[in-house]
C-alpha cells in the first residue's frame, strides 16, 4: 500500500511538472527589439523600493512596468527615500522579461534628479536585483485622451496599495500614488483638463487614506 502511495505521489508531480513546462513553451520568443536602454525612477515606501519605467509610445519603451526591487542596503535606502527624485539609466536589457515577471539582475548608473535633465550621478554600474513584477500592461489599443481619468490598482498587503495611471492616447501622464486605504478609492474620475496637475490628482484620492504621492511625469507623454 505503502509502495503504491509513493507511486501515486510521483505519477501527479511528474504532471505537474509537464504542466509547468508547457506553459513555459508556450511563451513567445522574446521580441529583441525591446532590448535598449529602459531609464526607471525609484521610489519607496517604507523600507521597499520601486522601479518604475518610464514608457514612450514608441517601441521599445510602449510598455508600462512596476517592479519591486531588493533592498540593498540602509544608504540606497536613504538616497531613494530622501531625494525628489531618483533615476536610473540601465545597460541595455529586454524589458520583456521584466514583462514576464522574471527577477533580473540590471546595471545601472543612480542619478538624483532626471539623468536626461538635470540629474546628478550618485552611482556607477551599480546592480540592482528587479525581484519582483507588481504590474505589467502594453501601451496598445489605448483609449483616447479625455478629462476621464482611469486607474489600475497594485496590491501590496493588507490595505496598502499604490494606484497607477492608464496611459492613453496623447496628451496623457503617468502617475503613481500609494495609498493606505481607510475607504475605498475611485479609480476612475474626471479631472479638469486632460493632463491635470499633480495637486489635482492627489486631491482626487484625498479621501481614500494616508496617501503618499509616488511619481508624476508627463512630458514623455505629449505626443506620439
Amino acid at each position: 500500500m505503502r509502495l503504491l502511495f509513493i507511486m501515486l505521489l510521483a505519477f501527479m508531480s511528474s504532471i505537474v511538472n509537464a504542466e509547468e513546462e508547457a506553459v513555459k513553451e508556450e511563451l513567445p520568443p522574446i521580441n529583441p527589439a525591446y532590448n535598449a536602454e529602459h531609464a526607471m525612477v525609484l521610489v519607496n515606501q517604507g523600507s521597499r523600493i520601486f522601479a518604475v519605467n518610464l514608457p514612450t509610445y514608441k517601441l521599445p519603451h510602449d510598455v508600462q512596468v512596476v517592479y519591486q526591487i531588493e533592498n540593498p542596503d540602509i544608504a540606497f535606502l536613504s538616497l531613494v527615500r530622501d531625494a525628489e527624485l531618483i533615476t536610473i539609466k540601465p545597460q541595455p536589457f529586454n524589458i520583456q522579461r521584466l514583462m514576464r515577471g522574471e527577477e533580473l539582475t540590471i546595471t545601472a548608473d543612480v542619478y538624483a534628479g532626471h539623468y536626461q535633465r538635470d540629474g546628478s550621478l550618485v552611482y556607477q554600474h551599480r546592480a540592482i536585483v528587479m525581484s519582483k513584477l507588481l504590474y505589467a500592461r502594453e501601451l496598445t489599443d489605448l483609449n483616447e485622451s479625455s478629462q476621464w481619468q482611469e486607474y489600475d490598482m497594485i496590491t501590496l498587503k493588507n490595505n496598502e496599495r499604490i494606484y497607477i495611471h492608464k496611459i492613453t492616447q496623447a496628451p496623457s501622464f503617468n502617475h503613481l500614488i500609494f495609498a493606505d486605504l481607510t475607504n475605498a478609492c475611485l479609480q476612475k474620475f474626471r479631472t479638469s483638463k486632460r493632463v491635470p496637475n499633480a495637486s489635482e490628482l492627489t486631491y482626487k484620492f484625498a479621501n481614500c487614506g494616508t496617501l503618499k504621492p509616488l511619481y508624476f511625469d508627463a512630458e514623455d507623454l505629449q505626443s506620439k
